[in-house]
């Protein structure tokens, strides 16, 4: 069995009221594997569950959580439903037992909410205060026992404890980003995400404001963070999100604000990251503000959302993931694609379009890596994330 065909079986049973058992753990201190390649065959024509994050205050906007269903050989989505009760829910991810998902609350009064997924319905657990403002981004650390948080507007991370039912307890912890100062025209620290390496070993949280990606260590008993060193990027770079290679050794770097890529080697042992030189995103001149890069799971093929321009770049990555050759943009069907994801095979790629309110997908050429549109834009308003499984 593969592992995407052990995720889908996981929420399979979970949507439709079977039993489910918790994803096992390793012993403390064993490193985890990377994300597996793309299975040789691909998946039989069947229906996958999307989630969307988008944003409820805006105009137009989102009411909730969507919920849609996706035909894993096509693409087409379907609508099935909205999880109302959760504000700003512009971020989404899944806990590692596939039980539970948690959204940002993205406002002043920042917040993370708890959404369990079982029995074929949803059903909000609570919401927690992260203690920062404008939370925009979460993860699940993968041992499954603690939320992480990043917060654009106040510049600092959080951690807080996950229960057994999937629940969020009270923070644990809050780290401020208070140096290096601020880059060229920034009025502060803006966290825009934190992250657990593939080996589980650090964890790496990115500021845009600050120019900066920062490596903690995570206390597993505690739930804190022990803040070990930095990575500085050149002045005005804006960094909003980082991707590991699966190999573990490289991660790129998606600059918002001078419209490059980086590519950045790490350091299992260390929680290092040593920043490379800027990388074209294939969409010339100007500020196009890249959101987000994407790998495949064999780690040969590298996208990059890019909102101003509305496209995906694709790369070719080579030298065991040390270097992306630039090979061509596609346009993204939409306008301002804030976030992609892979369904769980890699055989579809889906973008977020936060601006014309749509989701639109792609086949993915497991190949070339070639990307080929799959079907109409598909309408959800103000989506700004795409968790399909």
């Amino acid at each position: 069995m593969t592992s995407s065909t052990s995720r889908r079986a996981v929420l399979g049973a979970l949507l439709t009221g079977g039993a489910f058992a918790a994803a096992p753990v390793p012993p403390r201190g064993e490193r985890r594997p990377g994300p597996a390649p793309h299975p040789a065959k691909r998946r039989a024509r069947g229906t996958g569950t999307l989630f969307l994050g988008t944003y409820t205050s805006t105009t137009p906007g989102g009411t909730g959580i969507g919920v849609a269903s996706y035909d894993t050989a096509t693409g087409a989505l379907t609508s099935r439903t909205v999880v109302t009760g959760v504000e700003n829910p512009s971020y989404l991810a899944l806990h590692p037992a596939g039980r539970t998902l948690y959204a940002v609350d993205e406002q002043d009064d920042g917040g993370v909410t708890a959404v369990a997924l079982a029995g074929g319905g949803f059903r909000v657990l609570g919401r927690r205060a992260t203690g920062g403002a404008g939370p925009c981004h979460l993860s699940v650390h993968p041992g499954g026992k603690w939320l992480l948080s990043a917060h654009y507007t106040s510049g600092s991370v959080a951690v807080h404890p996950l229960a057994a039912d999937g629940s969020v307890g009270e923070r644990t912890d809050l780290v401020a980003h208070t140096s290096p100062a601020p880059g060229p025209g920034q009025d502060g620290p803006h966290a825009h995400q934190i992250v657990t390496v593939p080996d589980g070993g650090h964890v790496l949280a990115v500021d845009l404001g600050n120019d900066t990606v920062y490596t903690y260590r995570l206390d597993e008993d505690h739930g804190t963070l022990e803040q070990l060193s930095y990575a500085a990027l050149r002045p005005g770079a804006g960094p909003r999100h980082l991707t590991f290679h699966p190999g573990g050794r490289h991660a790129y770097l998606a600059c918002e604000l001078d419209n490059t890529v980086v590519v950045c080697g790490y350091d299992p042992a260390t929680g290092a990251l040593t920043p490379g030189d800027p990388q074209p995103t294939g969409t010339g001149g100007g500020t196009s503000y890249p959101a987000q890069l994407l790998v495949t799971g064999d780690g040969r093929f590298a996208y990059l959302a890019n909102r101003g321009h509305n496209s995906l770049t694709r790369y070719a990555v080579e030298d065991g993931g040390a270097t992306l050759r630039l090979l061509d943009t596609v346009p993204a069907g939409g306008d301002f694609p804030r976030h992609t994801a892979f369904s769980p095979d890699g055989s579809l790629l889906f973008a977020a379009n936060q601006r014309s309110g749509t989701v639109t997908a792609f086949h993915v050429d497991e190949s070339t890596g070639a990307l080929t549109p799959a079907g109409a834009p598909f309408p959800a308003p103000a989506a700004v994330c795409v968790l399909p499984l």
